[in-house]
């Protein structure tokens, strides 16, 4: 995989659980992009946060990485 593509993924290599400045800048243009991803990103953020709590927002936060990494 080469750094540019490395840096075009949010997952990154192998391992999701090192997460860095790079991936979190695309993340943030992800989800403040305009077109439809951007929109579905924050409507699913905004419906989580209202009915879940700080706590349970984290657990399925590392319960999706846990997916990704195919661990779960």
């Amino acid at each position: 995989m080469s750094v540019l593509n490395i840096q075009e993924q949010l997952t990154g290599g192998e391992s999701v659980y090192c997460i860095n400045q790079a991936q979190m800048t695309r993340t943030r243009g992800l989800i403040d992009s305009p077109g439809e991803t951007g929109e579905k990103l924050r409507s699913i953020r905004d419906r989580l946060e209202e009915d879940l709590d700080r706590n349970e927002l984290a657990a399925l936060a590392f319960s999706v990485i846990e997916r990704l990494n195919g661990h779960y």
